[in-house]
């Protein structure tokens, strides 16, 4: 039996689109998804870099983001990524009320995943807590996103030495 491919997962607010980071490369742009603006601060070096380690890990990169689909209509084509598959996560939570969003998102990133190892680039603390405590998990590495700065190389260094772990 071959081994899963491993899963690169990218949220999109606080990783790709940071609150204010002040690095270079960032541009603004505004989007109207929804009926709604929105205001995106983005990098277009980030999708070379992502498609690189998981050429590189022989991974699949996938969204992991509320954003859902319209990430690949609004974010992707910005930052050079193409089309991704996204993790399945519904947009309502009214039954999950005594949860935050980021637990919300991380239960079902877990439940979807299951057993197949990933890394996730995530901002929110309280998705990362939510599978400490899913049984039967699949090895992963969370990498945490300082929502103020955004995804930096340094975090895609990390990935990149716990995927290459993962390989061997």
């Amino acid at each position: 039996m071959e081994p899963c491919k491993p899963l690169v997962l990218v949220d999109v607010d606080g990783v790709l689109n940071p609150a204010r980071s002040q690095a270079l490369g960032y541009r603004r742009h505004w989007v109207f998804s929804g009926g709604r603006a929105h205001r995106l601060l983005l990098n277009p070096s980030h999708g070379p870099m992502l498609t690189e380690l998981a050429e590189a890990a022989g991974a699949e990169l996938m969204w992991a983001t509320y954003w859902r689909n319209r990430a690949n209509t609004w974010v992707g084509p910005r930052v050079g990524l193409p089309s991704l598959g996204c993790v399945p996560i519904p947009r309502r939570w009214r039954s999950y009320t005594r949860a935050s969003l980021g637990s919300w998102k991380g239960h079902h990133v877990a439940a979807w995943v299951g057993h197949r190892p990933f890394v996730w680039f995530e901002d929110d603390a309280d998705a990362v807590a939510r599978l400490a405590g899913q049984p039967g998990l699949g090895r992963h590495l969370v990498v945490m996103v300082d929502p103020v700065i955004g995804l930096t190389g340094s975090h895609v260094e990390q990935a990149r030495a716990w995927l290459d772990d993962l390989r061997r």
